[in-house]
């Protein structure tokens, strides 16, 4: 929808251009809140709670840049998107979260490869909006900030003491999820979303 109004300072048709990059970021991260309960009503296993409560603890702070990114569309003149509906056809992701019920490492190696795609999409939206609106931009610079922190508490469990990532390797969340799994773990399988059940080999 185009926008009737904009800030002092911004065209129009600017400010439609960043409506569109916020609305998709908008998506991603509404999408990323629910992945987040997600996890934390389905992780099982040794060092449940401190992740089940961690879930908790990143959902709201996911949902904070939800409302952020919201009235910064409406702000711009726009109308922020959150429907069910509107989040599918929006979303960057083409696919829901890979995991259903599955243990703590394999949850962790899945959100690794969630947040990495996310953190950089942000980066990605803050270039692209540029100098066409600066505060937008700082905006998303910003979150970028948060939703790195968020990340990092995910890799602190998937590292060694040299820093290195378990899931280094990997390029999608089935696959980080396995690999987490089977070297922190020793667990011989997890499920995926539909419940069927994938080999650690």
């Amino acid at each position: 929808m185009e926008s009737n109004f904009a800030p002092a300072g911004i065209s129009t048709s600017d400010a439609d251009t960043v409506n569109q990059i916020l609305q998709e970021r908008l998506a991603d991260l509404i999408d990323l809140s629910l992945t987040l309960k997600h996890v934390h009503w389905n992780v099982s296993g040794a060092g449940f709670i401190a992740i089940h409560e961690m879930m908790d603890q990143q959902t709201e702070v996911v949902r904070d840049l939800v409302d952020g990114v919201a009235e910064r569309i409406t702000t711009m003149g726009g109308v922020a998107a959150g429907l069910a509906g509107e989040v599918t056809k929006m979303r960057s992701q083409s696919s829901d979260y890979a995991l259903g019920r599955a243990p703590v490492a394999a949850h962790l190696g899945a959100l690794d490869q969630t947040y990495a795609r996310v953190c950089a999409e942000h980066r990605e939206a803050a270039a692209e909006i540029g100098e066409t609106d600066l505060v937008s931009q700082d905006l998303i610079v910003g979150q970028t900030g948060k939703l790195d922190l968020n990340h990092w508490f995910i890799r602190a469990h998937l590292e060694d003491t040299g820093g290195n990532l378990i899931t280094g390797d990997m390029d999608n969340e089935l696959d980080a999820a396995v690999e987490a799994a089977r070297i922190q773990s020793g667990v011989e399988l997890v499920e995926d979303r539909s419940g069927d059940p994938v080999p650690i080999t």
